[in-house]
């Protein structure tokens, strides 16, 4: 799998990889704050007028989101997980283990075959 990154993050630089890597946290961050904030917009909107409940601070929209999610089941919906689902997944996901032998073995060589035999039948088709 080490090989998966490197292949992906080949020819960045150690300044860009650091970037995308804070770009990301940012996002992050404002994503969780931003849902925060409308978790709060919606519930002082709509709360005190149908059920008559004091309105929220910021804080506590957040403790009520994750409130509702630890009571709701977290972050995996409204039911038990399914067990032939989960299986599927982790079958594919086992597949990745002999990524970096493939790498290592067969690597650019199969990439370049693969795009030889793309260009060949579109030069074909045309």
């Amino acid at each position: 799998m080490s090989n998966y990154f490197k292949h992906k993050m080949r020819g960045k630089s150690p300044g860009e990889i650091a970037g995308i890597i804070i770009f990301g946290a940012l996002f992050i961050a404002g994503l969780a704050i931003l849902f925060g904030f409308v978790i709060m917009w919606l519930w002082n909107w709509l709360m005190p007028m149908i059920f008559g409940l004091t309105t929220l601070t910021y804080w506590q929209a957040v403790g009520v989101f994750i409130l509702f999610k630890i009571l709701l089941g977290g972050c995996g919906g409204f039911g038990g997980k399914d067990k032939k689902g989960s299986k599927k997944s982790k079958e594919e996901f086992s597949k990745w283990k002999h990524y970096d032998d493939f790498w290592k073995e067969e690597g650019n060589k199969a990439y370049e075959a693969y795009v030889d035999r793309i260009n060949s039948k579109e030069e074909s088709n045309d």
